[in-house]
């Protein structure tokens, strides 16, 4: 293995051959939350996770029934809407859900074809494509339902120089803290229920062309009281990377049942945020108070240089300082990667967030399972519902 191990960025190149990428996708154009109270989640988007303005959409540019800040930070743009008034389809949604996501917008070259191609093997449509316009040029989306009330729209920008999109317009603030060096969505994983995992993996191979390119099940992911199994998807680039959660049985809740039950359906667990410098990332994040699952026992840094062999020489971070921030590690035959894992972001025990450092290493921290998942069912145990 080389000794000179990078920070892992994701380009055009076809890496997972399986995948057939008749869309094809050119990464993550946004991510749209439904949420109670827009502005509210705006600032602290901004405050704890560096989020800058970037535009805005409501009553003072003609939209009658909802508003939207659109916040950014380098590659990663997240949208967060809410409803104007009690008659917006909107509030249905957060009356089951919560707060949680609603869009998964992929950035497409031609979101016709996407939507046609996806459509003719089995998608359920969401909205049919139209064509967007003000004097910055025009964009044209078209949306797909995934597992729940989830959406994937479609993104085509091309002939758009535009902020974000038509009816958006800048959003310029005296307040934009410093990033906290999120790159780009690594990857966003989806819960779903009891034994539909691989309908929707076989979903995602044949309406989307991703190929399985990671499987764990229940002897992998488990501890003394629960358990769940995950596939993970990846278009060809590895740009779009789906791992999805179902639940399986155990002594007690998983985390996954626990989701379920509060979100009241499948949805977004968790988004991954990629960063090139972890313990700076998450050293300001807690300076912001974000809160992390509590940290391993000591016995899980101790095993971390037999996990690791030979990787372990090749690590450039500082052991102490990575066990200070309670940041896991782990190793595939690729490289190691760094994580670590908020807790539930919202009131409800549903979304969270992960921050991830790939130094060569593609897994997902396998590894790391059974001293998160400990860590995860402590916190399930002081809320009541493990």
């Amino acid at each position: 293995m080389s000794k000179d191990i990078k920070s892992v960025n994701y380009g055009l190149e076809k890496i997972f051959k399986g995948a057939k990428d008749f869309l094809p996708l050119l990464g993550t154009d946004y991510v749209e939350f439904y949420v109670g109270n827009a502005k509210q989640s705006a600032h602290f988007y901004k405050t704890a996770f560096g989020f800058q303005s970037c535009a805005y959409k409501g009553l003072e540019t003609g939209s009658k029934d909802s508003v939207s800040y659109v916040l950014k930070q380098d590659k990663i743009r997240l949208v967060l809407t809410t409803p104007l008034n009690s008659k917006s389809p909107i509030n249905n949604h957060l009356a089951k859900h919560g707060d949680g996501v609603k869009v998964v917008a992929l950035w497409v070259e031609d979101a016709r074809k996407a939507y046609e191609e996806t459509i003719k093997r089995g998608a359920k449509s969401y909205m049919e494509p139209i064509v967007e316009t003000d004097e910055h040029g025009e964009v044209v989306r078209a949306g797909i339902y995934t597992y729940g009330e989830t959406v994937h729209m479609f993104v085509e920008r091309k002939n758009y120089k535009g902020t974000f999109l038509p009816g958006f317009k800048p959003w310029k603030s005296e307040y934009n803290p410093t990033p906290v060096g999120f790159k780009f969505i690594d990857h966003m994983v989806g819960n779903v229920g009891w034994g539909e995992m691989n309908t929707w993996v076989k979903w995602y191979e044949e309406v989307m062309g991703f190929e399985n390119f990671l499987s764990f099940d229940d002897k992998q992911i488990h501890t003394e009281y629960s358990a769940l199994m995950s596939k993970v998807m990846s278009n060809g680039n590895g740009r779009i990377k789906f791992p999805i959660n179902e639940p399986a049985k155990g002594k007690k809740r998983s985390q996954i049942e626990e989701y379920l039950d509060f979100y009241e359906g499948p949805g977004v667990q968790h988004l991954a945020m990629a960063t090139d410098d972890i313990i700076s990332t998450v050293a300001q994040l807690k300076s912001r108070g974000v809160e992390f699952l509590p940290p391993p026992p000591q016995s899980y840094y101790d095993d971390i240089p037999r996990r690791l062999g030979e990787h372990k020489k090749m690590m450039k971070e500082d052991m102490t300082e990575l066990q200070k921030l309670s940041i896991m590690v782990d190793a595939d035959e690729e490289g190691y990667l760094l994580q670590i894992f908020t807790k539930p972001v919202e009131d409800r025990p549903t979304l969270f967030f992960e921050i991830i450092q790939r130094m060569g290493a593609k897994g997902f921290g396998a590894g790391n399972f059974k001293a998160l998942f400990e860590s995860i069912e402590r916190e399930q145990a002081n809320r009541g519902t493990l």
